[in-house]
């Protein structure tokens, strides 16, 4: 009987809605769901609703909950993650502001740039945790990461523990859902699509029409610049026009990576987004009462492990692993968002071939950036931190980055007294 494990069940967001995704599976029937959280309070509210929910219905799964996360991984086949440390919202404010305050232009601060860099240190370590328990209790389990900063935190834990079976997982490649259709005027379904890159900073490489097998990109180079009209799409189309690619995400999770970013994004609509996104997080809190029959999450995490228990090959579109030649040009150990096939071998990623130069220079950008954020949070060494900040292309000056570093250090040393 498969075993699934959710860390950060108590969170906003994670536990209810992928509880309500297993128990609308046909192949997770009869196997058993854990629930994990730090917080007892919000833990036990989830799985109240869980449990109602079950003897409602009267379907077939065995919900658990416990705040030992040894316990909780005992046995487990599956053990997907996605917590947050401390008051989010008041480290994300630091992790944005301070640097602003130090004159580094960054236009957010959750996955690149100075903040980036800090809310990888923050997190990191106690996933890192996690995933050594996995390692000790159940090597075989598959992790299945969604917490952020992604592609810093997939790759720091793959180089620390090469035979862990990892995958990060982002929903941000289903916006191309929200806007092709209306731009090329035909269903999602009817397209072929290639995206890839790092998180948070990917393009579509390819489109093509199913029915004929045409190249759509002329269609949407020619009608993007009027479809788009909406608010976050300022370095958005800057990408477009500049590298000729569409990206898959909008001005503030590609801004973060691009030194000239402010000077093109959509400062206004990343203050809009910012704002929405805490509501909606406070909105969706599980203190809220939930009708589970009706709740939608929409994540492919419940997918890829039904394609796995049943061996039913499916593609998904965005899968993070390391590189180990997936996209020519970066390091085979920084981890990389490409298209993957999932079976019952598991999950392996789909190689890019030609992936274009004037995109791949902004992603080789990235790479000290990321090696020397894995190097800091291993060994813990400042100087590490420091020249992670320095080799970054958002940071620009040596004596406000050392500033910066120690002004953050002693903001967050709940977190980050680990750096010496």
């Amino acid at each position: 009987m498969t075993r699934t494990v959710l860390i950060g069940a108590g969170s906003a967001q994670f536990g209810l809605g992928t509880l309500a995704d297993v128990f609308r599976s046909e192949v997770l029937r009869d196997s058993t769901i854990v629930l994990h959280d730090i917080n007892p309070t919000t833990l036990a509210r989830v799985q109240e609703i869980g449990q109602t929910h079950l003897d409602t219905h009267k379907l077939p799964f065995a919900l658990e909950a416990t705040t030992d996360r040894r316990e909780a991984l005992q046995g487990a086949d599956y053990c997907i993650i996605s917590i947050e440390v401390g008051d989010r919202f008041k480290l994300w404010d630091q992790d944005w502001k301070v640097p602003l305050q130090f004159g580094f232009r960054q236009v957010y601060g959750e996955n690149g740039g100075p903040g980036g860099l800090f809310h990888a240190l923050r997190i990191t370590p106690p996933i890192l945790a996690i995933c050594r328990d996995v390692m000790e209790l159940c090597p075989d389990a598959w992790v299945l990461n969604f917490s952020n900063p992604m592609s810093r935190i997939c790759t720091t834990v793959s180089q620390a523990l090469p035979d862990l079976r990892l995958v990060g997982l982002c929903h941000e490649i289903n916006s191309l859902a929200r806007h092709l259709p209306g731009m090329l005027e035909c269903d999602f379904d009817d397209l072929e699509l290639v995206a890839g890159g790092l998180n948070h900073f990917a393009i579509l490489l390819e489109a093509r029409y199913k029915a004929t097998g045409d190249d759509a990109y002329p269609d949407i180079r020619a009608k993007a610049p009027t479809f788009f009209d909406g608010r976050e799409r300022g370095l958005f189309m800057e990408l477009l026009q500049r590298f000729g690619y569409l990206p898959i995400t909008t001005d503030s999770h590609m801004g973060e990576y691009v030194q000239w970013a402010h000077d093109v994004v959509d400062h206004e609509g990343i203050l809009a987004f910012y704002a929405w996104y805490q509501e909606y997080c406070m909105a969706r809190a599980p203190q809220a009462v939930y009708d589970l029959a009706s709740y939608q999450e929409g994540e492919h995490v419940i997918p890829i492990i039904e394609a796995i228990v049943a061996d039913r090959p499916l593609q998904e579109m965005a899968v993070n692993l390391p590189n180990d030649n997936l996209i020519d040009g970066l390091p085979n150990d920084i981890v990389v968002e490409v298209p993957g096939i999932v079976d019952g071998t598991g999950v392996r990623g789909i190689r890019l071939a030609d992936y274009p130069k004037g995109f791949l220079g902004l992603l080789q950008n990235q790479v000290a950036v990321h090696e020397l954020t894995a190097e800091a949070i291993l060994t813990g060494s400042r100087q590490a931190v420091l020249q992670a900040l320095l080799v970054d292309p958002i940071v620009d000056r040596v004596r406000p980055a050392e500033q910066m570093l120690d002004t953050m250090l002693r903001l967050q040393a709940d977190h980050l007294g680990y750096i010496h």
